[in-house]
């Protein structure tokens, strides 16, 4: 049993669970901060890819990353870098995909906090550098880690956008999800369902995992 779409998969959802959680942290904050109905507006388009179906996703992507396009041809011409079918671009599609789980879980843990305490520290003359690292996410951690942990497992799962981008090459962009696809098609379904127990298997723990933090800081609390 060849464990490299495993390695791939695992390697893919860590880099892009990375990425998400800055990104979504910042934008987060500051949409959180604006008026309603500009909120809304931006609610509705980065929310987007998760009523989407992923392979559309995927062509999307696809197309503006191609070397025919813009953004892919400044890449190949300029720097010889290939955006599609490589495993780095599974990392930008898991990202898309489970983008909108971060920013959810960030935003409305954002708009949980209690400015008070913001205002208190900003008194004592506490930056808002300082304010945002060392007091905001901290009280907001219960949603951020449940938001990278839900993040994580969806990377691990995707299928529709990856295979568009980043296609199904054994040893260069095998995940378990296309790897679990080829396998069906080439009828080896016993080795099929050992992948699929495999990825069941990480995504429960990856539940169990939430719900116990959860539990425990409820117990703090």
């Amino acid at each position: 049993m060849d464990l490299f779409p495993l390695f791939n998969s695992i390697r893919i959802s860590f880099l892009s669970t990375i990425l998400v959680f800055f990104i979504g942290l910042c934008l987060a904050y500051y949409i959180s901060r604006l008026p309603n109905i500009i909120k809304g507006v931006l609610d509705c388009f980065l929310t987007l890819p998760l009523v989407l179906p992923p392979t559309v996703v995927g062509f999307v992507l696809l197309m503006a990353l191609s070397p025919r396009s813009a953004i892919g041809g400044l890449f190949m011409n300029s720097f010889g870098i290939r955006l599609v079918m490589v495993w780095p671009a599974s990392v930008i599609a898991t990202a898309v995909v489970s983008f909108p789980l971060m920013y959810r879980a960030a935003r409305s843990s954002f708009e949980d906090f209690n400015e008070d305490v913001a205002d208190s520290a900003r008194c004592l003359g506490i930056g808002r550098i300082r304010i945002f690292w060392r007091i905001r996410v901290p009280y907001c951690k219960n949603g951020l880690v449940a938001g990278s942990v839900l993040v994580f497992a969806r990377s691990l799962g995707e299928y529709g956008a990856t295979s568009m981008v980043s296609g199904y090459t054994p040893g260069r962009t095998a995940t378990v999800s296309t790897t679990v696809y080829q396998l069906w098609q080439t009828n080896d379904e016993a080795l099929a369902v050992k992948w699929i127990l495999v990825n069941l298997a990480i995504s429960f723990v990856m539940l169990v995992f939430i719900n116990v933090f959860e539990k425990r800081n409820r117990r703090v609390r």
